[in-house]
């Protein structure tokens, strides 16, 4: 009996060995396929890491040469508007010549200087560029090169202008320089003490 019995056991075994075996064999084929689900999904975003970084390296050449074309937009603008100054000013230059041509005629110098001054301050302002008012010391717009006793003028009015100041567009270009009244009275009660 005891060989039936082992034959009977070997037999069980050699059944849950392949009841064992299939199940196993399943298992492993369960993993080959998620395995293989896997590599393809990895290749899929790879796929896409790559597609993104083409479409990175297009945006920044893109960008680059939208820079490079603004950069060059606006030099050529600044040319434009610099050569728009110069043709102006070449008006002002022709009419210094022929002033200068009036050979003898100190009168027809004088009016070909006027016209002349005229011509300038009009190219100036066709640019936005005007005289800074001197009515009102303005420290902002006035350079105070001096200050002078006067019993005409308050204290801080400006009595003379060395040099003209000018403004561009509400920005000052240049200041004007000045003299400034100061008090009289300052000096005569500094001398009685």
């Amino acid at each position: 009996m005891d060989t039936t019995e082992e034959k009977h056991d070997d037999g069980e075994n050699a059944e849950e060995d392949t009841e064992e075996k299939e199940e196993l064999r399943r298992r492993l084929e369960q993993h080959e396929t998620r395995v293989e689900e896997l590599r393809d999904e990895l290749e899929e975003r790879e796929e896409r890491v790559e597609e993104l970084k083409s479409r990175v390296k297009r945006v920044q050449a893109d960008f680059k040469n939208y820079k490079q074309r603004a950069d060059e937009k606006v030099k050529r603008a600044a040319e434009r508007a610099t050569e728009s100054v110069v043709k102006d000013f070449l008006g002002v230059r022709d009419d210094l010549e022929r002033a200068l041509d009036a050979e003898g005629n100190v009168e027809g110098v004088r009016q070909g200087v006027e016209m002349t001054l005229g011509t300038f301050d009009e190219v100036l302002s066709k640019h936005g560029v005007e005289r800074v008012p001197v009515e009102e010391f303005d420290p902002e717009k006035h350079q105070a090169m001096m200050r002078v006793d006067s019993e005409d003028h308050d204290e801080g009015d400006i009595v003379d202008v060395y040099e003209p100041g000018y403004e561009m567009d509400g920005s000052v270009v240049r200041p004007a320089k000045v003299t400034v009244a100061k008090a009289g009275d300052e000096d005569a009660e500094g001398d009685d003490d």
